[in-house]
């Protein structure tokens, strides 16, 4: 009888964590003492590691709150007043990074793409070769919308040709797919605890140049999101935050790069999540369902299906049918489309897929090939 406590959550963040990086939460940790500061120290330096930078070029620093709370404070704090951002958008969340630079009153310029659409990446040369006043350049990695995964070493050769500043979201991607952020030659890279690195959610971080965070000094809009005092106070005073940290979150985060290191490092990490999606896909196939994008296009974090062509599926049934069997999955964020996602991060390994599968094959509302 499956434990209704306890599920495996195939989302793409939060998301399923081991019992060790749960255990590691239940010791109080003091904010100001120097144990704790030399914690946030060690993991600012074993993200520059996982990176693949030197720490004479780049720097770490983290930032409360969601995700999103790393990436506004990015764009809050890296584009002047007399900037211009660039945004790619295929999906929800390059979306949103556009909304962020709105809200902002900043000059914002956007290429839109369908969101099963790879970018056209001639059209960004056209535009900043032909929009002189653009500073700044953004894309998301992994765009967990349709889990399309975004050429972003393609992107980042335009950029640095036209010299712009730039700017990855690799929230759903960093520490489970591999990326060469020195050949990129990447300003910023934005990711958060609770993703590939298998921590819990509390914060984000930003990996930067040195170069760049430096210029960026009173030029944020936001007092609790300057990424650029974060940094500074964080650099001179040994791993302190300016404000509350998420001291149990931070500790949770610092086990999980050790499990990160055990598993041996982001490549045999990604292989696992390949593995998982690969077996996934094919199983869902078999029960009759298929895959949103091209599996070339499919990056190994996040699968949307279709719906079943067949008058019965209800999404909210199928979904409480596999909870009661023990699996979370993810309703569908395509505008146009009726799909669902699973995701296969986190502490998901080849056996919980299979396990999936079969809960999908007994539920009552999977269909027959025959039947679509």
């Amino acid at each position: 009888m499956h434990n209704p406590d306890h599920y495996l959550l195939l989302t793409p963040g939060p998301l399923t964590t081991t019992a060790s990086v749960r255990e590691s939460m239940l010791k109080d940790w003091c904010t100001w003492d120097d144990d704790y500061k030399s914690l946030v120290q060690s993991i600012r330096s074993d993200l520059l590691t996982f990176a693949g930078v030197s720490a004479e070029d780049y720097s770490s620093v983290l930032m409360q709150g969601s995700g999103t709370f790393s990436v506004e404070s990015v764009i809050s704090t890296a584009v002047p007043d007399d900037g211009k951002l660039l945004v790619l958008v295929n999906g929800a969340y390059g979306k949103r990074i556009a909304e962020i630079a709105e809200r902002l009153k900043l000059n914002v310029r956007t290429i839109e793409y369908a969101e099963t659409d790879m970018p056209d990446v001639e059209k960004v040369d056209t535009v900043l070769a032909e929009d002189a006043a653009i500073t700044h350049v953004a894309v998301v990695h992994c765009e967990t919308t349709t889990g399309l995964l975004n050429p972003i070493h393609d992107i980042a050769a335009i950029v640095k040709r036209h010299n712009k500043t730039f700017i990855v979201d690799a929230m759903s991607s960093f520490g489970g797919i591999d990326m060469s952020i020195t050949d990129m030659d990447a300003d910023y890279v934005i990711s958060s605890a609770n993703k590939c690195i298998q921590g819990v959610p509390g914060f984000g971080f930003v990996i930067a140049k040195r170069t760049t965070l430096q210029s960026c000094e009173g030029r944020a809009r936001s007092l609790s999101l300057d990424l650029y005092d974060q940094w500074k106070t964080m650099e001179d005073q040994n791993g302190k935050w300016r404000f509350t940290s998420p001291t149990h979150t931070v500790r949770a985060f610092k086990q999980a790069l050790e499990e990160l290191k055990q598993e041996g490092g982001v490549l045999k990490r990604q292989e696992r999540y390949v593995e998982n999606q690969r077996l996934l896909v094919e199983g869902m196939r078999t029960l009759g369902f298929s895959p949103l994008l091209p599996d070339a296009w499919q990056s190994p974090i996040i699968t949307p299906f279709y719906y079943p062509e067949h008058d019965a599926f209800q999404f909210e049934r199928f979904y409480e049918e596999l909870k009661a069997r023990g699996f979370v999955i993810y309703p569908g964020k395509v505008t146009d489309l009726k799909t669902f996602r699973i995701g296969n991060i986190g502490d998901i390994h080849p056996s919980d897929i299979t396990a999936l599968l079969e809960a999908v094959r007994e539920s009552s509302y999977w269909i027959e090939p025959a039947a679509i």
